[in-house]
């Protein structure tokens, strides 16, 4: 489908039908758990049950929805801006610079001040700086480009990994286990204001991607095509990468760096509803924050009463998926 054509009415029809699921896994996933609650009690406002509702499920699966819909939502931006179907906020550095300053910080034993979660400032701030890094590196000859982007995420990337590792490996025991344990990734309960922060954010920023949905049409065809529609590649590079970048930090920063849904959900509505961004983009939100408030209560449930991390149940389902699909994209020889 090009970028001028007009959509049909089956391809219409999907994002009402993501927009169902969505609203369909808030209304459903937080009544899942290992200790089942009775709707009379909650409406009575009846302890425990409507406490473990309101203050414990309900606002984790909120979060999912919102950090599951911005992680997805950022993944099929890096792929439209790299034209490369695997490539995630992983790629370009952006959640191993999240991931290492949440870890400094947890290293350091600093992870609250004046009960703010400073894990999460940390994130931010290593985000913000492999942000500035990145854009900086592809800019060094005055030119900016999906390859130098890349190029430079990847050498950051590693830069990052490799002061994760020493940092663990210099922590105590139980500043390491902390690490590790952030860095499977997960949804806890959160305040409802921190939750309100997050997902005026996620709104705004996905406002200003999907407002571009045209041009990472074309610029998705190559960055040549692109210009010569009068796409101002450079600025739209930038533009996407920051726009990206705040999506999956911002995620990162409260549920740890949770992957595999900005990578399965973008390529499977890529492959099975329309490859066209004006459907891609809102469709892998909402549809991406399903899985993940999906693969949250699956968590709650398989090993009761201890629950697996959202990170490990989608690690479990996106690993065999990321196997399939590089197999899938390797020319097959003929005999």
């Amino acid at each position: 489908m090009s970028a001028t054509q007009p959509l049909s009415f089956a391809a219409r029809y999907s994002i009402p039908l993501s927009v169902a699921v969505f609203v369909g896994a808030a209304l459903l996933l937080p009544w899942v758990g290992a200790v089942p609650i009775s709707l009379a009690r909650v409406w009575r406002h009846q302890s425990p049950d409507y406490e473990i509702l309101l203050q414990l499920r309900l606002s984790r699966t909120l979060l999912a929805l919102v950090a599951g819909g911005a992680l997805s939502l950022a993944g099929t931006l890096f792929q439209a801006m790299l034209r490369d179907a695997l490539a995630t906020p992983y790629t370009l550095g952006v959640s191993a610079g999240a991931s290492l300053g949440a870890v400094v910080v947890i290293a350091i034993g600093w992870e609250t001040f004046l009960n703010v979660p400073m894990t999460w400032i940390g994130a931010l701030a290593g985000a913000f700086g492999v942000l500035v890094l990145v854009i900086g590196g592809a800019f060094g000859q005055r030119h900016i480009s999906a390859f130098s982007l890349l190029l430079t995420g990847i050498a950051i990337n590693s830069i990052c990994a490799a002061f994760i590792i020493i940092l663990s490996g210099f922590a105590s025991m139980s500043r390491s286990f902390s690490i590790a344990r952030w860095l499977i990734g997960s949804i806890d309960a959160t305040s409802y204001i921190s939750l309100a922060v997050l997902t005026a954010v996620v709104l705004l920023v996905s406002a200003l991607i999907l407002a571009e949905a045209r041009s990472w049409n074309l610029l998705a065809v190559g960055e040549r095509w692109a210009a010569s529609r009068g796409v101002g590649v450079g600025a739209l590079l930038v533009q996407g990468y920051i726009l990206g970048s705040i999506l999956a930090a911002g995620a990162i920063a409260i549920t740890g760096p949770i992957g595999f849904v900005e990578l399965i959900v973008p390529h499977l509505v890529r492959s099975r509803i329309s490859p066209d961004h004006r459907l891609l983009m809102p469709c892998a939100f909402f549809l991406g924050g399903a899985l993940l408030a999906l693969c949250d209560a699956i968590g709650r449930i398989v090993m009761p009463p201890a629950e697996l991390p959202a990170g490990a149940v989608l690690a479990l389902i996106g690993g065999p998926y990321l196997v399939w699909i590089i197999r899938e994209r390797t020319p097959k020889k003929q005999i």
